[in-house]
Protein backbone atom coordinates (compact mmCIF):
# COMPACT_ATOMS: atom_id res chain seq x y z
CA UNK A 1 0.00 0.00 0.00
CA UNK A 2 1.13 3.20 -0.96
CA UNK A 3 2.07 5.51 2.67
CA UNK A 4 0.77 9.14 2.82
CA UNK A 5 1.80 11.62 5.33
CA UNK A 6 -0.08 14.70 6.05
CA UNK A 7 1.86 15.84 8.86
CA UNK A 8 3.34 19.00 7.59
CA UNK A 9 0.55 20.35 6.68
CA UNK A 10 -1.20 20.75 9.80
CA UNK A 11 2.35 22.07 11.48
CA UNK A 12 2.34 25.42 13.32
CA UNK A 13 5.25 26.26 11.26
CA UNK A 14 3.18 26.94 8.58
CA UNK A 15 1.80 30.23 7.71
CA UNK A 16 -2.03 30.45 8.42
CA UNK A 17 -2.04 26.82 8.57
CA UNK A 18 -4.97 24.75 8.67
CA UNK A 19 -5.73 22.66 11.62
CA UNK A 20 -7.49 18.96 11.96
CA UNK A 21 -10.34 20.59 13.82
CA UNK A 22 -10.74 22.57 10.40
CA UNK A 23 -10.45 19.13 8.44
CA UNK A 24 -12.73 17.81 11.37
CA UNK A 25 -15.48 20.45 10.87
CA UNK A 26 -16.04 18.66 7.01
CA UNK A 27 -16.31 15.13 8.14
CA UNK A 28 -20.13 14.78 7.99
CA UNK A 29 -19.89 16.42 4.26
CA UNK A 30 -17.26 14.39 3.28
CA UNK A 31 -18.87 11.27 3.98
CA UNK A 32 -22.10 12.37 2.00
CA UNK A 33 -19.48 12.90 -0.93
CA UNK A 34 -18.05 9.48 -0.51
CA UNK A 35 -21.44 7.90 0.03
CA UNK A 36 -22.76 9.53 -3.15
CA UNK A 37 -20.08 8.64 -5.08
CA UNK A 38 -20.30 4.67 -4.03
CA UNK A 39 -23.89 4.38 -4.51
CA UNK A 40 -23.86 6.05 -8.08
CA UNK A 41 -19.93 5.09 -9.31
CA UNK A 42 -18.26 6.83 -11.52
CA UNK A 43 -17.54 4.91 -14.80
CA UNK A 44 -13.54 5.14 -13.93
CA UNK A 45 -14.39 3.20 -10.76
CA UNK A 46 -17.13 1.06 -11.96
CA UNK A 47 -14.88 -0.35 -14.65
CA UNK A 48 -11.98 -1.87 -12.09
CA UNK A 49 -14.55 -4.53 -10.53
CA UNK A 50 -15.14 -6.02 -14.06
CA UNK A 51 -13.43 -8.24 -16.01
CA UNK A 52 -14.60 -6.32 -19.26
CA UNK A 53 -11.87 -4.16 -20.21
CA UNK A 54 -8.60 -6.33 -19.11
CA UNK A 55 -10.54 -9.50 -21.12
CA UNK A 56 -11.15 -7.60 -24.18
CA UNK A 57 -7.16 -6.45 -24.11
CA UNK A 58 -6.31 -10.11 -23.24
CA UNK A 59 -9.07 -11.31 -26.47
CA UNK A 60 -6.09 -9.73 -29.01
CA UNK A 61 -2.77 -11.10 -27.57
CA UNK A 62 -2.18 -13.08 -30.81
CA UNK A 63 -2.43 -10.37 -32.84
CA UNK A 64 -0.78 -7.91 -30.57
CA UNK A 65 2.31 -10.02 -30.15
CA UNK A 66 3.15 -10.51 -34.26
CA UNK A 67 4.83 -6.91 -34.02
CA UNK A 68 7.50 -5.45 -32.65
CA UNK A 69 6.33 -1.65 -32.13
CA UNK A 70 2.93 -0.38 -31.13
CA UNK A 71 2.62 3.15 -31.82
CA UNK A 72 0.05 5.10 -29.91
CA UNK A 73 -2.08 8.21 -31.49
CA UNK A 74 -3.03 10.51 -29.17
CA UNK A 75 -3.29 13.43 -27.42
CA UNK A 76 -4.41 14.48 -23.95
CA UNK A 77 -6.17 11.46 -21.95
CA UNK A 78 -5.83 9.42 -25.03
CA UNK A 79 -1.98 9.59 -24.55
CA UNK A 80 -0.91 11.29 -21.32
CA UNK A 81 -1.93 7.93 -19.42
CA UNK A 82 -0.29 5.65 -21.53
CA UNK A 83 3.06 7.83 -21.26
CA UNK A 84 2.74 7.95 -18.20
CA UNK A 85 2.12 3.96 -17.54
CA UNK A 86 5.37 2.94 -19.93
CA UNK A 87 7.88 5.46 -18.40
CA UNK A 88 6.76 4.83 -14.81
CA UNK A 89 6.81 0.72 -14.64
CA UNK A 90 9.21 0.06 -18.40
CA UNK A 91 13.09 0.96 -18.32
CA UNK A 92 14.07 4.02 -19.84
CA UNK A 93 16.01 2.27 -22.15
CA UNK A 94 13.13 0.00 -23.24
CA UNK A 95 12.61 0.79 -26.87
CA UNK A 96 16.50 0.55 -27.24
CA UNK A 97 16.69 -3.71 -26.28
CA UNK A 98 16.12 -5.96 -28.36
CA UNK A 99 13.86 -7.91 -28.55
CA UNK A 100 14.77 -11.10 -26.74
CA UNK A 101 15.96 -8.73 -23.91
CA UNK A 102 12.48 -7.77 -24.00
CA UNK A 103 10.91 -11.38 -24.25
CA UNK A 104 8.95 -10.72 -27.27
CA UNK A 105 6.96 -7.73 -25.97
CA UNK A 106 6.81 -4.78 -27.97
CA UNK A 107 8.42 -1.23 -28.26
CA UNK A 108 5.92 1.55 -27.45
CA UNK A 109 6.04 4.76 -29.15
CA UNK A 110 3.85 7.14 -27.86
CA UNK A 111 3.02 10.42 -30.74
CA UNK A 112 0.82 12.97 -28.68
CA UNK A 113 0.98 16.16 -30.80
CA UNK A 114 1.20 17.35 -34.30
CA UNK A 115 4.87 18.96 -34.12
CA UNK A 116 5.84 17.76 -37.22
CA UNK A 117 10.19 17.34 -36.34
CA UNK A 118 8.75 14.80 -33.69
CA UNK A 119 5.92 13.10 -35.85
CA UNK A 120 8.46 12.47 -38.44
CA UNK A 121 11.07 11.35 -35.70
CA UNK A 122 9.46 8.61 -34.70
CA UNK A 123 8.20 7.27 -37.97
CA UNK A 124 12.04 7.16 -39.37
CA UNK A 125 12.58 5.21 -36.03
CA UNK A 126 10.20 2.48 -36.97
CA UNK A 127 9.86 -0.27 -39.43
CA UNK A 128 6.20 -0.07 -40.66
CA UNK A 129 6.18 -3.19 -41.54
CA UNK A 130 6.36 -4.85 -37.59
CA UNK A 131 4.34 -1.88 -36.39
CA UNK A 132 0.67 -1.95 -35.18
CA UNK A 133 -0.64 1.64 -34.73
CA UNK A 134 -3.04 2.28 -32.29
CA UNK A 135 -5.07 5.00 -32.72
CA UNK A 136 -7.24 6.92 -29.85
CA UNK A 137 -10.20 9.19 -29.77
CA UNK A 138 -13.29 8.67 -28.47
CA UNK A 139 -15.41 10.72 -31.14
CA UNK A 140 -12.87 9.91 -34.15
CA UNK A 141 -13.11 14.13 -34.62
CA UNK A 142 -9.58 14.81 -32.66
CA UNK A 143 -7.74 16.97 -34.98
CA UNK A 144 -4.29 16.04 -33.54
CA UNK A 145 -4.82 12.28 -33.57
CA UNK A 146 -7.11 12.20 -36.49
CA UNK A 147 -4.35 14.00 -38.71
CA UNK A 148 -1.87 11.32 -37.59
CA UNK A 149 -4.02 8.53 -38.38
CA UNK A 150 -3.92 9.88 -41.73
CA UNK A 151 -0.24 10.23 -41.83
CA UNK A 152 -0.03 6.42 -40.65
CA UNK A 153 -2.76 5.58 -42.85
CA UNK A 154 -0.98 6.97 -45.66
CA UNK A 155 2.63 5.91 -45.07
CA UNK A 156 0.66 2.18 -44.24
CA UNK A 157 -0.49 1.96 -47.95
CA UNK A 158 2.50 3.22 -49.13
CA UNK A 159 4.24 -0.15 -48.17
CA UNK A 160 1.17 -1.67 -49.73
CA UNK A 161 0.08 -3.18 -46.78
CA UNK A 162 -3.10 -3.78 -45.99
CA UNK A 163 -4.31 -1.50 -43.12
CA UNK A 164 -6.53 -3.47 -41.12
CA UNK A 165 -3.41 -5.94 -40.30
CA UNK A 166 -1.40 -2.53 -38.83
CA UNK A 167 -4.34 -0.88 -37.25
CA UNK A 168 -6.39 -1.06 -34.04
CA UNK A 169 -9.12 1.64 -33.75
CA UNK A 170 -9.95 2.65 -29.26
CA UNK A 171 -13.34 4.62 -29.83
CA UNK A 172 -16.29 5.01 -28.69
CA UNK A 173 -18.63 1.56 -28.75
CA UNK A 174 -21.12 2.78 -31.00
CA UNK A 175 -20.33 6.34 -32.68
CA UNK A 176 -17.47 8.20 -34.43
CA UNK A 177 -15.52 8.20 -37.42
CA UNK A 178 -13.44 5.33 -35.97
CA UNK A 179 -16.59 3.22 -35.72
CA UNK A 180 -17.60 3.88 -39.01
CA UNK A 181 -14.90 3.70 -40.66
CA UNK A 182 -13.73 0.30 -38.52
CA UNK A 183 -17.39 -1.41 -39.16
CA UNK A 184 -16.70 -0.58 -43.07
CA UNK A 185 -13.17 -2.29 -43.33
CA UNK A 186 -13.01 -4.51 -40.71
CA UNK A 187 -10.34 -2.82 -38.59
CA UNK A 188 -9.88 -4.34 -35.02
CA UNK A 189 -11.45 -2.52 -32.17
CA UNK A 190 -11.48 -1.84 -28.33
CA UNK A 191 -13.96 0.32 -26.74
CA UNK A 192 -13.35 2.96 -24.47
CA UNK A 193 -16.29 2.85 -22.07
CA UNK A 194 -19.26 5.73 -22.85
CA UNK A 195 -19.14 6.91 -18.97
CA UNK A 196 -15.70 7.52 -18.55
CA UNK A 197 -13.85 10.53 -20.16
CA UNK A 198 -10.52 10.99 -21.18
CA UNK A 199 -8.86 11.98 -18.72
CA UNK A 200 -9.91 9.61 -16.28
CA UNK A 201 -9.38 6.55 -19.17
CA UNK A 202 -6.23 5.62 -18.16
CA UNK A 203 -7.22 2.15 -17.03
CA UNK A 204 -9.71 1.28 -19.68
CA UNK A 205 -8.42 -0.16 -23.31
CA UNK A 206 -6.81 3.70 -23.89
CA UNK A 207 -4.26 2.46 -21.38
CA UNK A 208 -4.16 -0.92 -21.26
CA UNK A 209 -3.21 -1.92 -24.47
CA UNK A 210 0.30 -0.14 -24.56
CA UNK A 211 0.49 -1.63 -21.29
CA UNK A 212 0.00 -5.13 -22.15
CA UNK A 213 1.82 -5.10 -25.26
CA UNK A 214 5.05 -3.53 -23.52
CA UNK A 215 4.33 -6.47 -20.42
CA UNK A 216 2.91 -4.37 -17.88
CA UNK A 217 0.79 -6.53 -15.61
CA UNK A 218 -2.65 -4.91 -16.42
CA UNK A 219 -4.43 -7.33 -13.49
CA UNK A 220 -2.15 -5.70 -10.84
CA UNK A 221 -2.93 -2.79 -11.70
CA UNK A 222 -6.22 -3.44 -11.18
CA UNK A 223 -5.56 -4.88 -7.87
CA UNK A 224 -4.06 -1.80 -7.17
CA UNK A 225 -6.82 0.66 -7.81
CA UNK A 226 -9.36 -1.57 -6.20
CA UNK A 227 -7.65 -1.22 -3.31
CA UNK A 228 -7.52 2.21 -3.27
CA UNK A 229 -11.23 2.74 -4.01
CA UNK A 230 -11.69 0.73 -0.99
CA UNK A 231 -10.48 3.13 1.35
CA UNK A 232 -13.03 5.51 0.09
CA UNK A 233 -15.83 5.01 3.07
CA UNK A 234 -13.20 4.67 5.79
CA UNK A 235 -13.39 7.36 8.43
CA UNK A 236 -12.25 10.33 6.85
CA UNK A 237 -8.45 10.65 8.73
CA UNK A 238 -8.04 6.64 7.16
CA UNK A 239 -9.11 7.68 3.41
CA UNK A 240 -6.29 9.28 1.27
CA UNK A 241 -8.16 10.59 -1.13
CA UNK A 242 -10.72 12.78 0.80
CA UNK A 243 -7.57 14.10 2.56
CA UNK A 244 -5.88 14.99 -0.33
CA UNK A 245 -9.00 16.91 -1.91
CA UNK A 246 -10.09 18.83 1.66
CA UNK A 247 -6.74 19.54 2.47
CA UNK A 248 -6.06 21.36 -1.14
CA UNK A 249 -9.14 22.38 -1.20
CA UNK A 250 -9.06 24.45 2.31
CA UNK A 251 -5.63 25.43 1.25
CA UNK A 252 -6.83 27.11 -1.84
CA UNK A 253 -9.10 29.28 0.04
CA UNK A 254 -6.38 30.26 1.60
CA UNK A 255 -4.46 31.68 -1.38
CA UNK A 256 -2.65 28.64 -1.72
CA UNK A 257 -3.66 28.48 -5.49
CA UNK A 258 -0.93 26.36 -6.79
CA UNK A 259 -0.29 22.42 -6.69
CA UNK A 260 3.12 21.64 -6.99
CA UNK A 261 3.72 17.55 -7.54
CA UNK A 262 7.30 17.15 -6.96
CA UNK A 263 8.96 13.66 -7.83
CA UNK A 264 12.01 12.43 -6.15
CA UNK A 265 12.32 9.69 -8.87
CA UNK A 266 12.10 10.17 -12.76
CA UNK A 267 9.89 7.37 -13.24
CA UNK A 268 7.17 9.00 -10.73
CA UNK A 269 7.75 12.62 -12.70
CA UNK A 270 5.48 11.11 -15.09
CA UNK A 271 2.87 10.55 -12.96
CA UNK A 272 2.95 14.21 -12.05
CA UNK A 273 2.35 15.05 -15.69
CA UNK A 274 -0.31 12.61 -15.61
CA UNK A 275 -1.86 14.86 -12.89
CA UNK A 276 -1.80 17.87 -14.05
CA UNK A 277 -4.33 17.41 -16.97
CA UNK A 278 -6.21 15.65 -13.99
CA UNK A 279 -6.64 18.52 -11.71
CA UNK A 280 -6.45 21.13 -14.23
CA UNK A 281 -9.44 20.10 -16.82
CA UNK A 282 -11.17 18.73 -14.24
CA UNK A 283 -11.17 21.07 -11.18
CA UNK A 284 -10.42 24.49 -13.60
CA UNK A 285 -14.07 26.06 -14.18
CA UNK A 286 -15.54 29.55 -14.88
CA UNK A 287 -19.59 28.22 -13.50
CA UNK A 288 -20.10 26.39 -10.92
CA UNK A 289 -23.22 23.36 -10.60
CA UNK A 290 -25.16 26.72 -10.16
CA UNK A 291 -24.41 28.60 -12.86
CA UNK A 292 -23.13 30.78 -10.58
CA UNK A 293 -19.69 32.23 -12.06
CA UNK A 294 -16.59 31.35 -10.05
CA UNK A 295 -13.84 31.08 -12.07
CA UNK A 296 -12.07 28.29 -9.42
CA UNK A 297 -9.03 26.10 -10.04
CA UNK A 298 -5.56 25.13 -8.67
CA UNK A 299 -3.02 25.66 -11.02
CA UNK A 300 -1.05 21.89 -10.86
CA UNK A 301 2.80 22.01 -11.33
CA UNK A 302 5.08 19.57 -11.80
CA UNK A 303 9.10 19.60 -10.24
CA UNK A 304 11.44 16.65 -10.43
CA UNK A 305 13.98 16.27 -7.43
CA UNK A 306 17.04 16.27 -6.64
CA UNK A 307 16.93 18.52 -10.32
CA UNK A 308 14.67 20.78 -9.72
CA UNK A 309 16.01 22.29 -6.14
CA UNK A 310 18.54 24.29 -8.19
CA UNK A 311 15.85 25.79 -10.25
CA UNK A 312 12.59 25.89 -8.44
CA UNK A 313 12.89 25.34 -4.94
CA UNK A 314 14.07 29.18 -4.23
CA UNK A 315 10.75 30.35 -5.48
CA UNK A 316 8.72 27.56 -3.56
CA UNK A 317 10.64 28.58 -0.36
CA UNK A 318 10.81 32.39 -0.22
CA UNK A 319 8.36 32.88 -2.95
CA UNK A 320 4.67 33.64 -2.40
CA UNK A 321 2.61 31.75 0.17
CA UNK A 322 0.60 30.11 -2.89
CA UNK A 323 1.23 26.81 -2.98
CA UNK A 324 0.91 23.23 -1.48
CA UNK A 325 3.41 21.15 -2.56
CA UNK A 326 3.41 17.29 -2.58
CA UNK A 327 6.10 14.88 -2.33
CA UNK A 328 6.49 11.73 -4.74
CA UNK A 329 9.08 8.95 -2.88
CA UNK A 330 9.82 5.61 -3.38
CA UNK A 331 11.54 3.27 -0.73
CA UNK A 332 13.06 1.04 -2.82
CA UNK A 333 14.24 1.39 -6.15
CA UNK A 334 14.67 -1.48 -8.81
CA UNK A 335 18.10 -0.81 -9.35
CA UNK A 336 20.75 1.40 -7.10
CA UNK A 337 24.39 2.23 -7.46
CA UNK A 338 26.92 2.89 -4.90
CA UNK A 339 29.09 5.99 -5.04
CA UNK A 340 32.84 4.21 -5.51
CA UNK A 341 35.98 5.56 -3.32
CA UNK A 342 38.00 7.21 -5.87
CA UNK A 343 39.75 9.93 -4.65
CA UNK A 344 41.27 10.59 -0.81
CA UNK A 345 39.65 14.31 -0.99
CA UNK A 346 38.14 14.99 2.65
CA UNK A 347 35.29 17.37 0.78
CA UNK A 348 34.19 14.22 -1.42
CA UNK A 349 34.19 11.97 1.60
CA UNK A 350 30.67 12.16 2.80
CA UNK A 351 29.76 10.77 -0.80
CA UNK A 352 32.38 8.28 -1.12
CA UNK A 353 30.60 4.70 -0.09
CA UNK A 354 26.90 5.84 -0.21
CA UNK A 355 24.27 4.46 -2.50
CA UNK A 356 22.37 7.03 -4.82
CA UNK A 357 19.18 6.26 -3.35
CA UNK A 358 20.13 7.38 0.14
CA UNK A 359 21.45 10.69 -1.50
CA UNK A 360 18.24 11.19 -3.53
CA UNK A 361 16.08 10.42 -0.17
CA UNK A 362 18.14 12.37 2.07
CA UNK A 363 17.94 15.51 -0.71
CA UNK A 364 14.01 14.67 -0.47
CA UNK A 365 14.20 15.03 3.01
CA UNK A 366 16.16 18.25 3.39
CA UNK A 367 14.10 19.69 1.19
CA UNK A 368 10.63 18.73 2.67
CA UNK A 369 12.19 20.27 5.96
CA UNK A 370 13.01 23.25 4.52
CA UNK A 371 9.85 23.90 2.98
CA UNK A 372 8.60 23.28 6.50
CA UNK A 373 10.73 25.67 7.78
CA UNK A 374 9.30 28.69 5.55
CA UNK A 375 6.27 27.96 6.49
CA UNK A 376 5.24 26.05 3.38
CA UNK A 377 2.37 23.09 3.16
CA UNK A 378 3.69 20.03 2.17
CA UNK A 379 2.63 16.50 2.30
CA UNK A 380 4.27 13.48 0.76
CA UNK A 381 3.44 9.88 -0.55
CA UNK A 382 5.49 6.93 -0.35
CA UNK A 383 5.78 4.18 -2.73
CA UNK A 384 7.27 1.00 -0.79
CA UNK A 385 8.50 0.23 -4.73
CA UNK A 386 7.28 1.23 -8.20
CA UNK A 387 5.39 -1.32 -9.36
CA UNK A 388 1.90 -1.98 -10.82
CA UNK A 389 0.11 -2.39 -7.94
CA UNK A 390 1.07 1.54 -6.12
CA UNK A 391 0.81 2.39 -9.30
CA UNK A 392 -2.74 1.51 -10.20
CA UNK A 393 -3.66 2.36 -6.50
CA UNK A 394 -1.88 5.82 -7.30
CA UNK A 395 -4.28 6.61 -10.06
CA UNK A 396 -7.33 5.50 -8.55
CA UNK A 397 -6.28 7.87 -5.41
CA UNK A 398 -6.05 10.70 -7.12
CA UNK A 399 -9.37 10.43 -9.56
CA UNK A 400 -11.07 10.10 -6.61
CA UNK A 401 -9.45 13.17 -4.55
CA UNK A 402 -10.05 15.13 -7.98
CA UNK A 403 -14.33 14.13 -7.81
CA UNK A 404 -14.27 14.87 -4.40
CA UNK A 405 -12.82 18.24 -4.90
CA UNK A 406 -15.43 19.16 -7.10
CA UNK A 407 -17.79 18.08 -5.02
CA UNK A 408 -16.40 20.79 -2.30
CA UNK A 409 -15.50 23.18 -4.92
CA UNK A 410 -19.29 22.47 -6.41
CA UNK A 411 -18.05 22.31 -9.79
CA UNK A 412 -18.84 19.55 -12.65
CA UNK A 413 -14.90 17.71 -12.67
CA UNK A 414 -15.97 15.34 -15.76
CA UNK A 415 -16.39 18.84 -18.75
CA UNK A 416 -14.04 21.01 -19.90
CA UNK A 417 -15.75 24.06 -21.58
CA UNK A 418 -12.99 26.46 -22.09
CA UNK A 419 -11.33 23.64 -23.88
CA UNK A 420 -13.72 23.92 -27.30
CA UNK A 421 -13.52 27.33 -28.39
CA UNK A 422 -10.01 26.63 -28.82
CA UNK A 423 -10.82 23.36 -31.11
CA UNK A 424 -13.73 25.13 -33.12
CA UNK A 425 -11.16 28.19 -33.94
CA UNK A 426 -8.86 25.84 -35.27
CA UNK A 427 -11.80 23.49 -37.29
CA UNK A 428 -12.63 26.58 -39.16
CA UNK A 429 -9.13 27.93 -39.64
CA UNK A 430 -8.24 24.26 -41.36
CA UNK A 431 -11.58 24.66 -43.49
CA UNK A 432 -13.92 22.08 -41.62
CA UNK A 433 -17.08 22.19 -43.19
CA UNK A 434 -20.09 23.99 -40.32
CA UNK A 435 -17.50 26.03 -38.01
CA UNK A 436 -17.27 28.59 -40.48
CA UNK A 437 -18.64 31.17 -37.46
CA UNK A 438 -15.49 30.59 -35.55
CA UNK A 439 -13.56 31.81 -38.04
CA UNK A 440 -11.18 34.76 -36.28
CA UNK A 441 -10.69 38.19 -38.13
CA UNK A 442 -6.82 38.99 -38.21
CA UNK A 443 -6.43 42.37 -35.69
CA UNK A 444 -5.87 45.36 -38.07
CA UNK A 445 -4.22 47.48 -35.15
CA UNK A 446 -1.41 44.37 -34.33
CA UNK A 447 2.03 45.00 -32.37
CA UNK A 448 4.43 42.55 -33.91
CA UNK A 449 8.03 43.06 -33.90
Amino acid sequence: MLKFDFTNLFSEKVFDNITIEDVKNYEEKINKIANEIDKNKPGFAEIVFSRKWIDSVLDLKDFIFEFDNLVVLGIGGSALGNIALQNTLKPFNWNFLSKEERKGKLKIFVIDNVDPDYVASILDTIDVNKTLFNVISKSGSTAEAMSNYLIARGIIETYGLDPKKHLIFTTDPEKGVLRSIANKESIRTLEIPQNVGGRFSVLTPVGLLSAYAAGIDIEALYDGAKNAYKKLLNPLFENPAALIALTHYLYYNKGRNISVMMAYSNKLYYLADWYRQLWAESLGKKFDKDGNKVKVGQTPVKALGAVDQHSQVQLYNEGPDDKIITFLKVEKFKRDIKIPHVHDEEALSYLQGSKLSTLLNNELLGTENAILEHGKPSLKITFPQIDELHVGEFFMTYELATVIAGSLFNVNPYDQPGVELGKKITYALMGRPGFEEYKINPSSERIEL
